[in-house]
């Protein structure tokens, strides 16, 4: 079976952040020439996250302090004790344990089948960062 692999870089401005790529997704999706399928977008990180949700302003301002108040970046976390990479971030890789790195999209005809209301997201949870990546790799045929 044909694929085609993309790559979305793009930067995060925001300690929590609710990216929309779906534009992204959808503009690969036509490079590709695949007609029929699926694209399976994959966040390279372990501390964003690929998400399907409704874009509306509020909801997703609701989404961002949702996170904030469910894993508090103030608390007493072992892994902030001797950060890998110098980043007090153990409350990113919790929210991670709730959400997916990555999600499977169908499409027919060239087009994603997304319901009305879906967009897909990537969702910083450690930014700001200058670079972050998210995978394509859409197949079929």
């Amino acid at each position: 079976m044909p694929y085609h692999l993309a790559t979305i870089s793009l930067p995060t401005e925001k300690p929590i952040e609710i990216v929309d790529i779906t534009d992204n997704v959808r503009s690969a999706l036509e490079k590709s020439g695949l007609r029929q399928g699926t694209v399976t977008v994959l966040s390279r990180h372990t501390t964003a996250c690929i998400n399907i949700n409704e874009r509306e302003e509020r909801l997703v301002q609701d989404m961002v302090t949702f996170l904030k108040r469910l894993v508090p970046r103030d608390g007493d976390y072992l892994h902030n004790l001797e950060p890998v990479d110098g980043r007090d971030n153990a409350h990113s890789h919790l929210l991670g344990l709730f959400m997916n790195s990555s999600e499977t999209i169908p499409f027919a005809d060239g087009r994603m089948l997304l319901g009305e209301w879906q967009s897909i997201f990537f969702i910083e949870l450690d930014g700001p960062r200058n670079e972050r990546q998210v995978l394509l790799q859409i197949q079929g045929e």
